[in-house]
């Protein structure tokens, strides 16, 4: 093989060794970006952890001053049970009492109607005797003076007989009167024995419910000590749980620390390779870049003739060419900008990338780029109005008026040379790349640097 080939070969290889470190590279920076987002749910995570350890801890004290209190509400009810039980039996004891005074009543009345039957048989013997007492009278005085001893003695008998018969009546009357009080008693009696027997069925009741509640009471305490346990056991697994995502954090934090190392590694041993790709293209053999290279460096030619007739026409000015003010776009996303070089690079390049654009099949676009990784505009296919809501969709048919900057742009804008050939992995957004290999060429206007010329092509 003679060398010609043989370094177009290295130079090949080189390029897919460059390639295989930035698409390893890409991979990693993803994995970066995937762990950093993890780390930062994982502080979320820790500060919802905190939270719950302080919320523990308030749960443990709530447990504690709950088993507390339901003891001391356990003793509280056994007491309150206790002279309630005691008030309970005495009043039971009471209503009783009063539920007996019914017999006693009865009988007291079934008395006064005796005493009054004896103050009716008084009051007709007083009757009789005053009687009698006029009878005697009447004989006495048929008998003259004889019998008049006898007259004096049946006035006297008259009299009694009718002091007899007042206090009979008397006696009846406060014997009705005491009938009509001990009935109307004896009704209220009735009533309060009615009343006390139900007062009885509700203190049976209410022993029923104090012993419910006491034994509820005693549940309560049995579940508050079980709640404490549980407590202080979760207490202890929130502790551990802590100082695992703690670790877990201190290990995400290393482990991204050493993808980043590794990825910062790829990078500068992609670099190396896409020097030695860089390198060979510079060789003069010819390669399979050979006619990218032409095509770019002709590319560029016109658009700085382009762009110098332009300036000699004042068609555009040298401070709308090197306007940096960027001005986004309002709604646009991802986010666009507009500056004073936009609307005449649209107008006037855009045809010519088209055109450039279209000289290969491998050619997947031709661009320009300012020192600052701005793309004023790019070929049609990759200008399109944006779609609401449809970011994929944007980032991959709306690539112009927007700001891209990798380490391949970055080296060639920083590089000095007539064109800088690098294997990059071309980021389409989301997680998407595609290989690409792409020939830079610098623009000069008026002895000023602008930026770069870019030629895309498939591998």
């Amino acid at each position: 093989m003679e060398n010609s080939d043989l370094l177009a070969d290295l130079g090949e290889r080189s390029g897919n060794v460059a390639l295989h470190c930035s698409e390893t590279a890409g991979y990693l920076s993803e994995l970066t970006r995937r762990i950093s987002a993890d780390s930062a749910r994982l502080g979320e995570l820790q500060s919802n952890m905190e939270a719950l350890t302080v919320s523990q801890r308030e749960s443990v004290v709530a447990a504690q001053e709950l088993s507390l209190t339901a003891s001391r509400a356990g003793k509280i009810v056994a007491e309150g049970h206790e002279a309630i039980s005691r008030s309970l039996g005495e009043v039971a004891e009471l209503v009783e009492n009063v539920t007996g005074l019914d017999e006693h009543l009865r009988r007291f009345l079934q008395v006064i109607e005796t005493v009054g039957d004896i103050s009716g048989q008084l009051g007709a013997i007083a009757r009789q005797t005053r009687l009698l007492g006029v009878n005697a009278a009447i004989e006495a005085a048929r008998g003259g003076e004889a019998t008049q001893g006898f007259a004096v003695v049946a006035d006297e008998i008259r009299r009694l007989a009718g002091q007899a018969g007042e206090s009979a009546a008397s006696v009846g009357d406060k014997l009705g009167q005491l009938d009509r009080d001990a009935r109307q008693l004896i009704g209220g009696v009735e009533g309060n024995i009615r009343r006390g027997r139900d007062v009885g069925s509700h203190i049976d009741t209410l022993r029923v419910a104090m012993a419910e509640i006491a034994s509820l009471v005693t549940q309560f305490g049995a579940r508050s000590e079980t709640i404490v346990t549980c407590t202080a056991e979760a207490d202890g697994d929130v502790a551990a749980l802590r100082q695992g995502l703690s670790l877990f954090s201190r290990s995400a934090a290393e482990s991204a620390g050493r993808v980043e190392t590794a990825r910062s590694q790829l990078e500068a041993l992609e670099g190396m390779a896409n020097d030695m790709l860089n390198r060979t293209a510079r060789s003069g053999h010819v390669t399979r870049n050979s006619r990218y290279i032409a095509l770019a460096e002709e590319g560029a030619a016109e658009v700085m003739s382009l762009i110098e007739q332009a300036l000699d026409r004042e068609q555009i000015d040298m401070a709308a060419l090197f306007d940096t003010d960027y001005r986004p776009i309002p709604g646009s996303e991802p986010l666009q900008f507009e500056n004073g070089f936009t609307h005449f690079a649209d107008a006037a390049l855009r045809p010519l990338l088209d055109r450039r654009t279209a000289q290969d099949r491998a050619i997947v676009g031709c661009c320009l780029v300012d020192m600052n990784g701005y793309l004023p505009t790019h070929v049609t296919e990759r200008s399109h109005p944006q779609r609401a809501g449809q970011l994929l969709w944007n980032m991959e048919h709306a690539r112009n008026r927007r700001i891209f900057m990798d380490n391949q742009t970055r080296r060639a804008l920083d590089g000095e040379g007539d064109f800088f050939l690098f294997t990059y992995r071309q980021d389409l957004g989301e997680g998407r790349y595609r290989a690409l290999r792409s020939v830079f060429v610098p623009l000069h206007f008026r002895g000023r640097r602008w930026g770069l010329y870019e030629v895309g092509y498939l591998i």
